[in-house]
């Protein structure tokens, strides 16, 4: 049974439509940072993937819809948004391996769970420089708490070995390097530019905990065509979920 919500929704297309999710109508809602984070996930079966901050569940559903052997656990401090998320898991035919539970991520239960992948899209905006929405769910995933702490709860929750995929502004590069400090190695810096020759507007990082390899700037890739319509690589991941291969160098 379908069920309703005090708040009005859309119903919206992600992957060409082969993913149909609920979100609100106001608010913060997702769009392509969620899209480009979950193609970047590779997975040997049965992995456990934790996705931190999960919102209506795009990033995990979308990396459950390509990758169909592992199982994923979506947290959120937002319990109309978890029970969003758990009705686009159904909608989807997902939810027997995506689940979404109501928690915070800064103050997990004591029985806490250890992953081998933590995806996240986190609440990412520096208060000083960019303030506040209005709307209170919309600032809350904005402005929703330190990056440092975030990072440091998201490889809490990870196992030696284990892979940290983020997606942030570019100007919060230096603030999630720190946050990584000695933690973790092989990290890979992943840029995503508006156009060819455009400076990028945001960043995936991937990072291993206990790694100890060196940093490495990849070349990222160029969304838009000089038409401004989106290249194919990013029609690809976008529109036909193709993978979105941190170390291949074409840009």
């Amino acid at each position: 049974m379908t069920e309703t919500f005090d708040f009005e929704t859309t119903d919206d297309g992600f992957l060409g439509s082969a993913l149909r999710l609920l979100q609100p109508r106001l608010g913060f809602r997702a769009g392509s940072d969620a899209v480009f984070l979950a193609a970047t996930l590779t997975a040997r079966p049965g992995a456990r993937v934790l996705d931190a901050g999960a919102g209506t569940g795009i990033v995990a559903l979308a990396a459950a819809h390509r990758l169909d052997t592992i199982r994923i656990e979506g947290l959120d401090i937002d319990a109309d948004l978890v029970a969003l998320a758990r009705e686009n898991a159904l909608r989807n035919g997902l939810a027997d391996r995506v689940g979404f539970s109501a928690g915070d991520l800064l103050d997990p239960p004591a029985a806490d769970a250890t992953f081998d992948h933590v995806l996240s899209n986190p609440p990412f905006h520096d208060p000083a420089q960019s303030p506040p929405a209005a709307d209170a769910r919309r600032a809350r995933a904005r402005h929703g708490g330190d990056l440092g702490g975030w990072i440091a709860a998201c490889l809490a929750h990870l196992g030696p070995g284990g892979e940290l995929r983020l997606i942030l502004p570019a100007a919060r590069l230096g603030a999630a390097l720190a946050a990584f400090g000695a933690a973790t190695g092989r990290t890979v810096v992943f840029l995503l530019r508006s156009r060819a020759g455009r400076d990028a507007k945001r960043i995936i990082l991937c990072t291993t905990k206990g790694a100890r390899a060196p940093l490495r700037l990849a070349a990222g890739l160029d969304l838009h065509d000089a038409g401004r319509a989106y290249t194919a690589r990013a029609e690809a991941v976008l529109r036909h979920g193709a993978v979105l291969d941190l170390d291949d160098d074409a840009a």
